[in-house]
């Protein structure tokens, strides 16, 4: 018997590389390509009439809304056409009810109405949550002993998605994992004629370590205790598909999971489990973690921050808020442009 390895040298028909021999043959046969028509562009706005660096963010801009208009219409140019908006709100317009959330008159369903004035072809999305607005820093309302209170928190949040419909919204996002308010909020805006306006659902937003920067954006974070009876354990995957079924049967469009980078295998068992679009958000720590690498120079950031926008898609995400969004856009561009995969 002839021994190939031997007299032959390496004898096999599958060769893999051949795949890969060429830039052109590689484009052939990739599986997951980014484009900017998936991001989704996180912008924070405040009442000030000039645009601030976020000293938590560092990159980041708390806008004004003369700021914010120019930002979409950046990124529109860029082919980003889909922006959430969260709102920086003062202390004195805090309260234990979070009352300011719904008021029309706002900063959020004021920013709304003139993007969408401006720009009717942007997706605009808002975030439906009590903690920008609470004086306790809770994505809902907090009783005397300390508990998060479910159902008079989804009330609130019904008024809220209703505040932000009727400015012009395209999405509500509810983000603060109370039971049942995906059904209650799809009740309230089909009971008020918004059955138009759709609801991305944070399904598995987990009480994850990762949200530091962005709370100090906002300045929403808890006055006392955390947030772990009703953000997700880190721990848990399978309760994410219990969270994606009830999300599901009552009404989502779109679902997330929250963080992204470290929770790949959640956005896969999602992905197996549903056939909703799935959202995923790349959090601002894990925007600060390839930042801070970057400056020290231990990671290019281009190709670092692309190859981990590219690994949220590949898991199965079909949208990625991302504050990289613009520059992504910008140099998936320039790569096209110049016949390029690096």
């Amino acid at each position: 018997m002839r021994n190939d390895v031997e007299e032959d040298g390496l004898r096999s028909r599958a060769r893999p590389r051949r795949n890969r021999k060429s830039a052109a043959v590689r484009e052939l046969c990739r599986e997951t390509r980014l484009d900017p028509g998936r991001f989704v562009l996180p912008l924070f706005l405040h009442e000030e009439a000039a645009d601030t660096p976020i000293e938590s963010l560092p990159g980041c801009t708390r806008w004004s809304l003369d700021g914010l208009e120019r930002e979409v219409e950046r990124a529109r140019r860029l082919g980003v056409r889909s922006v959430v908006l969260f709102p920086k709100v003062p202390d004195a317009k805090k309260s234990s009810d979070g009352a300011e959330c719904k008021n029309d008159d706002g900063l959020v369903p004021a920013a709304v109405r003139r993007l969408k004035a401006a720009f009717p072809d942007v997706t605009v999305m808002t975030d439906v949550a009590l903690d920008p607005y609470s004086s306790d820093g809770h994505d809902g309302i907090v009783a005397a002993d300390g508990r998060i209170l479910n159902d008079e928190t989804v009330a609130v949040l019904c008024e809220q998605a209703l505040c932000q419909a009727r400015a012009g919204a395209d999405v509500v996002a509810p983000s603060d994992m109370m039971d049942g308010r995906v059904g209650a909020i799809r009740d309230a805006l089909d009971g008020a004629g918004f059955q138009e306006v759709s609801i991305l659902a944070y399904t598995a937003k987990y009480a994850s370590a990762f949200y530091g920067p962005f709370r100090g954006a906002l300045d929403s974070a808890p006055k006392s205790g955390d947030k772990k009876t009703y953000q997700m354990d880190p721990a848990n995957g399978r309760e994410a598909e219990r969270e994606l079924e009830a999300d599901v049967a009552e009404g989502a469009d779109i679902v997330m999971v929250k963080p992204a980078g470290p929770y790949l295998d959640v956005i896969h068992r999602l992905r197996a489990r549903t056939h909703l679009p799935i959202a995923a958000y790349q959090v601002s720590g894990e925007y600060l973690m390839l930042e801070a690498a970057a400056r020290s120079g231990w990671l290019d950031r281009r190709s670092a921050v692309l190859e981990s926008l590219l690994g949220i898609h590949r898991a199965g995400a079909d949208m990625i808020f991302t504050y990289h969004a613009c520059e992504a856009a910008a140099w998936i561009a320039e790569d096209r442009a110049a016949g390029s995969d690096a």
